[in-house]
């Protein structure tokens, strides 16, 4: 997809590859809505005020940038691969020390979002999917693909359906060079994991990878690696258990962490899975700007699914004011929809969403999680044998 780089070619391009948006004159004056392409090449519609945000954010890129080389000149071109402080109860002292200080600075700096040119093979090794893909045969993707092409499921029929639908307008993705890419390592997963087969909502995870990671293969292996260690399992299973799960995980979180909102929502009989289905099973990609969405996998990538439940309760606490003042349904959702919109500031969204939400653990999610999956599978029952009545009554 992309031709491989020198560490000087990416240093420069580190600094290319951020342009100084400028709208026209009149949009300056009238405060029109303008179009420009974001880093990815999506084409973005806001306001001056949004221009001048991304203008800002990506002068802050530049700015991480500077630390991240800064970094491995320093310390060496992987330094955050250094072993961390769970893993070193065997080092001595001063390895424990050096050991917990490189992790408060990794996550720290993770936060403050990766480089666009060191996002790639940062999040390859950080996820796990470098040492997923090492446990199988160099030829493994390739073998792959070659092995399902011109194979029919039910699967691929629904890839098939769902290709042009992915992000359409986008100057690679919506080209046949680009369906075909999505095509093969969406298709290759489907059959490495047939309980998952394909969903919708992953074309969309599934693209954004491979903007960001630029080979078929490293796309192939991040998406394994999301679906089988970084996510809650069955979230995109035939049934979406997991999913539903998430949504009363989140429910139950939203009445602790933002008893107001909450209270109010129930008032206005406003189920929060309405909004959040879309933002857990397309992981914010179809929601929020492309740059946003990226930090915020900088972040699930490095310190797991429990970034995605900081990130949905951040979006209701940020309009919480105008939130409350809601009468209708509808309402509810234009707020939340306007606002994922126009989020191109990820410092804002991050800041609410591990600032001001307070701390959840992984654990603590976990113990919801296994709270939850009962009264979900009951239902999931129910409605299956409902179904199966219904067909015995058209018999």
């Amino acid at each position: 997809m992309y031709g491989t780089q020198s560490k000087r070619d990416i240093a420069f391009e580190l600094q290319s590859q951020i342009p100084i948006l400028r709208p026209s004159i009149h949009a300056r004056r009238a405060h029109l809505v303008v179009k420009f392409q974001d880093l990815y090449g999506f084409t973005v519609e806001g306001n001056v005020d949004d221009v001048n945000v991304l203008n800002e954010l990506r002068e802050k890129v530049r700015q991480q940038g500077r630390i991240w080389w800064a970094l491995e000149a320093s310390k060496g071109a992987n330094w955050y691969l250094l072993p961390s402080i769970s893993e070193g109860q065997s080092l001595k002292a001063s390895l424990k020390l050096s050991a917990l200080a490189n992790a408060v600075t990794l996550k720290r700096l993770i936060r403050k979002g990766i480089p666009p040119v060191l996002r790639p093979k940062v999040w390859f090794s950080l996820s796990g999917a470098a040492k997923k893909k090492s446990t199988v045969p160099e030829s493994y993707y390739n073998d792959l693909t070659k092995a399902v092409e011109g194979k029919v499921t039910p699967a691929t029929r629904q890839i098939d359906h769902d290709l042009p639908r992915t992000f359409p307008g986008h100057p690679w993705l919506d080209t046949p060079e680009g369906h075909a890419a999505l095509r093969r390592v969406l298709v290759g997963y489907s059959f490495r994991d047939s309980d998952v087969g394909y969903c919708q909502g992953l074309n969309y995870v599934a693209a954004l990878l491979l903007l960001v990671m630029k080979t078929e293969e490293d796309a192939f292996w991040m998406l394994a690696v999301l679906l089988e260690n970084v996510l809650v399992h069955d979230c995109y299973t035939n049934n979406l258990s997991g999913c539903h799960v998430e949504q009363r995980v989140f429910k139950d979180l939203l009445s602790k962490k933002c008893p107001r909102i909450a209270t109010h929502m129930e008032a206005l009989d406003f189920d929060v899975s309405l909004v959040a289905t879309e933002w857990f099973l397309c992981l914010f990609s179809k929601s929020l700007p492309s740059e946003t969405t990226l930090r915020v996998w900088d972040v699930l990538f490095y310190e797991g699914a429990k970034v995605l439940f900081h990130v949905a309760m951040a979006i209701f606490k940020m309009r919480e004011e105008e939130l409350l003042l809601t009468y209708h349904v509808g309402d509810v959702i234009n707020i939340l929809q306007r606002t994922t919109h126009h989020l191109f500031d990820p410092e804002e969204l991050l800041t609410v969403a591990f600032d001001k939400i307070g701390s959840m653990t992984t654990n603590t999610i976990s113990k919801q999680r296994k709270k939850q999956e009962p009264a979900v599978m009951a239902e999931i029952d129910q409605r299956l044998r409902r179904l199966n009545s219904i067909k015995l009554d058209d018999k």
